[in-house]
């Protein structure tokens, strides 16, 4: 009796299963799993901002309340005095990246509510990089102390470094930094900084402010490097490759 019942157990548990899957069917369930969905594309933005988009990046003005965005190589002014970026004027970032800036942004706030971050730079597609490398009038051998060569790729052509300073919304006007945006001389250098101050050419205000700017952004996670002021990255170009792929 026990033998039957076991068996009309067996025979019930075989015929109540579902039907074994494919090999397609375990795969395709694997893909849906694994796979982001693709972000939905206003399909009135440029075709660039659309393609960052498409590859993941955010842009840092619908995710940091207040921060603002004056694309330099969206105008003339820069140091090639050429608009490469054409269309694109919005600033984007890998997610994650701008969230540590959402953060210096905060932390900014918390020091005076009457300034806000000013974005100058955030991704810059390897397309773009190629365009400035080609235009640079300098000697290719010369060329890397200006620009990332596109073969390597610079750490804005994984969408996680950002150029910026600070603005004073009750002055309207950015603070003093002692240079502009893509200066190239000891000026610009915060290595050189103490430097600049003993030969006067640089002034306490200044320095200082550019030490509130190092301060919420390291803060928040990013480093900065010795030649330019406004740069900042969220991460080494080995981490940098590790998680990311150069934006196109």
């Amino acid at each position: 009796m026990k033998r039957i019942l076991a068996l009309s157990m067996l025979c019930w548990s075989f015929s109540c299963a579902s039907p074994q899957k494919s090999d397609q069917e375990i795969f395709s369930e694997q893909q849906r799993e694994v796979l982001d969905p693709i972000p939905e594309v206003d399909i009135d933005l440029p075709e660039l901002e659309k393609a960052l988009i498409v590859q993941g990046l955010v842009n840092v003005e619908e995710v940091i309340p207040g921060v603002r965005v004056e694309l330099k190589y969206s105008t003339t002014d820069n140091f090639f005095n050429q608009d490469v970026y054409g269309d694109l004027t919005r600033a984007y970032l890998q997610p994650e990246v701008a969230d540590r800036l959402g953060k210096a942004q905060e932390y900014l706030k918390e020091i005076n509510e009457g300034y806000t971050l000013l974005i100058y730079d955030g991704v810059r597609p390897a397309s773009v990089q190629q365009i400035l490398w080609d235009n640079l009038d300098k000697p290719d051998s010369l060329k890397p102390l200006y620009v990332a060569d596109p073969k390597v790729g610079s750490l804005h052509n994984f969408g996680v470094a950002v150029d910026l300073t600070i603005y004073d919304l009750s002055a309207d006007s950015t603070l003093d930094m002692g240079t502009g945006y893509d200066f190239f001389g000891y000026a610009a250098y915060p290595d050189r900084e103490k430097q600049m101050l003993d030969e006067g050419v640089l002034n306490q205000a200044q320095v200082s402010n550019r030490e509130l700017l190092r301060e919420v952004m390291t803060r928040a996670g990013f480093t900065g490097i010795g030649s330019e002021w406004w740069h900042f990255n969220a991460y080494s170009r080995r981490e940098a490759g590790e998680k990311f792929v150069i934006v196109k």
